[in-house]
């Protein structure tokens, strides 16, 4: 059987969820797009499947315990076991603001939701499928922007999203400890800016996702006790 990875955040075409899973499928394995727009989801699932690469969908909100559990369950039922789960789904709510001190407070909470409760609610769901796999990784995609938060500069770009990224690397670091006699890796990755979002404005020197989903695929790659977050 084919190794499984499990990217969540896939929905969007443009996206690096789908450019990951498409990293993944290429490499031979089977990969499970999860998203918040089921529809959305499947039609590029199918567009892999066209194309030789095996893919299933799931709707997966990471903030719903509902669709965490059904998640768990469809990957227990369907194959017994999880070798990749790749955290990617992310929430930006605050992109336009520009200071700690003027941050929105429910801007702050949604972005903790997606970034780190919801990784962390699923990798508990997920771990005795984890366990199941002869080679388990855990892959946690964060961001620059967390650097901020440290840069000691003033001012802090889309301080919620910067926030829980920043929380999402010491989350990566504390699983990596935890489960480092397990034998699942845990490692997270920034991908740098990624041309993802045309709508909003993307720059001339951004990363296309394609280029960016092979940092994710290295990341799945490296051994126990190797770089937590690697450059």
């Amino acid at each position: 059987m084919n190794e499984i990875a499990l990217i969540t955040g896939a929905s969007r075409p443009q996206g690096l969820g789908f450019a990951v899973a498409r990293a993944f499928a290429t490499r031979g394995h089977h990969v499970v797009l999860a998203g918040r727009d089921l529809g959305r989801t499947r039609a590029l699932a199918a567009q892999l499947a066209g194309e030789g690469l095996p893919a299933d969908a799931i709707r997966l909100d990471v903030t719903s315990s509902a669709d965490i559990e059904a998640c768990a369950g469809f990957l227990r039922t369907r194959f017994g076991r999880l070798d990749v789960l790749v955290n990617n789904a992310s929430t930006m709510p605050d992109f336009t603001a520009l200071s700690l001190l003027d941050a929105d407070l429910a801007e702050v909470r949604a972005a903790y939701d997606v970034d780190v409760v919801g990784p962390l609610a699923l990798v508990q769901a997920c771990l005795p499928l984890l366990r199941a796999a002869p080679t388990a990784r855990i892959v946690n995609v964060s961001s620059a922007a967390a650097g901020q938060l440290t840069a000691g500069t003033g001012g802090v770009r889309a301080p919620g999203h910067s926030l829980a990224k920043y929380a999402l690397d010491a989350l990566t670091t504390a699983l990596a400890a935890e489960l480092r006699e397990s034998g699942i890796a845990v490692t997270g990755v920034d991908p740098g800016s990624v041309a993802t979002h045309p709508e909003r404005g993307d720059d001339a020197d951004d990363r296309s996702p394609a280029e960016a989903a092979l940092d994710v695929v290295q990341a799945a790659t490296l051994s126990v006790g190797g770089p937590v977050l690697p450059a």
